[in-house]
């Protein structure tokens, strides 16, 4: 197995490449980074030695003054390469750089800099580097106001503020999990490529992007239903802006229950995307799930009984609670990386219908499981 180390794990790409590597346990074992690393030699160069693998990530993205940027890029890949050196480590370097080297601003040259002096030390020392050059990154928990106007405008429109287009420009994108492939490809690959041109997934305007939003609050946030999917970045958009809303406050749903002489009806889910529904009952104290998902699109409609939904993001120990009851027929959705279950806590059968957005399939589940 390789031991790899990310710098940067709790970021935005790293906390992505993080859990996903952990899904391969019998491939890779993480060594964890703290921030404090990088001001003790020791403890930089303890985890440095003990890394095949280091994916250098940590970095400044904004900050009032440009020269901070610059000087706290450059900074942190000097201390890299020194402990690099002190270990005389033979690990295979990856960093991440952005297309913005070319651009006169002192992002892009603290990000060409950072990589040139790591080609510099794998020369230097044989060693194995990739600097990958990456377009704007977007997807599920990046920080709005730092990361990406993505994550700025997916928090703003969820939470009802008003976003605002500084520039109305043409955004070359790439979906966090499909950076993070590229990254365990080159580390599969024992990638030597020096300046490794990441291709964008996606191409849109910004007020492209902010109409799709803005369609999404309407139809999903607003009404409940499932938009209509035209394309693989319009899946990975709608993914990313259901994580940004406030769903400690938002779910259970409650239907809108139609009763006469006959009894009752309710309409589970209107949806614009092909799917596969199924009904299940769960007899009184049993558990259901206990696993997540990276891409699938999932609601679970409690129909009669009482139940006890529970949703986890990976990698955090907060524990959401939805209690439902069938005398008022309710759901909750499962966003993309929440760990998630269902326990009939009543006495009598629990009916439930789930209604996810691609068939089962053995040979491609995306189910993970782990225990909420």
């Amino acid at each position: 197995m390789k031991k790899v180390g990310i710098t940067g794990q709790n970021g935005f790409v790293g906390w992505h490449l993080y859990q996903t590597l952990k899904l391969y346990k019998e491939e890779f074992t993480l060594i964890d980074f703290e921030r404090g690393f990088f001001e003790d030699d020791a403890s930089l160069d303890e985890f440095v030695s003990q890394c095949d693998v280091i994916v250098h990530l940590a970095a400044l993205n904004r900050h009032n003054d440009p020269e901070v940027i610059y000087e706290m890029n450059t900074g942190l890949v000097k201390k890299l390469v020194a402990s690099l050196e002190r270990t005389q480590s033979q690990a295979h370097v990856i960093i991440s750089s952005s297309t913005q080297e070319e651009r006169d601003n002192l992002y892009g040259k603290s990000k060409k800099e950072g990589r040139l002096m790591l080609s510099d030390w794998a020369n230097r020392a044989g060693g194995r580097f990739t600097g990958m050059i990456i377009p704007n990154v977007y997807g599920p928990f990046g920080h709005p106001y730092y990361n990406s106007v993505v994550a700025t405008f997916c928090h703003q429109v969820s939470h009802n503020e008003t976003p605002k287009i500084e520039v109305d420009g043409q955004l070359k994108l790439i979906y966090v999990g499909e950076l993070v492939e590229e990254i365990i490809k080159a580390i599969r690959n024992d990638d030597n490529t020096h300046e490794l041109q990441i291709s964008h997934t996606a191409e849109a305007k910004v007020s492209e992007i902010l109409a799709l939003l803005e369609h999404y609050k309407e139809v999903y946030q607003e009404k409940g239903e499932f938009p209509a999917i035209n394309s693989a970045f319009e899946h990975k958009l709608f993914n990313t802006y259901r994580c940004y809303m406030d769903i400690a406050n938002y779910f259970p749903r409650k239907f809108t229950q139609h009763t006469d002489n006959r009894g009752a009806f309710v309409e589970i889910a209107r949806h614009g995307i092909a799917g596969q529904t199924s009904f299940s009952t769960t007899l009184p104290g049993i558990t259901r799930g206990n696993h997540f998902h990276t891409r699938k699109i999932e609601r679970f409609a409690v129909i009669k009984g009482k139940a006890l939904i529970q949703l986890r993001k990976i990698g955090t120990n907060e524990v959401h609670n939805f209690y439902l009851d069938s005398d008022q027929p309710a759901y909750v959705d499962m966003p993309i990386w929440y760990t998630h279950n269902i326990k009939n806590i009543g006495e009598d059968t629990l009916y439930t219908i789930f209604w996810i957005n691609e068939p089962y399939d053995a040979g491609d589940p995306d189910t993970w499981f782990e225990v909420v």
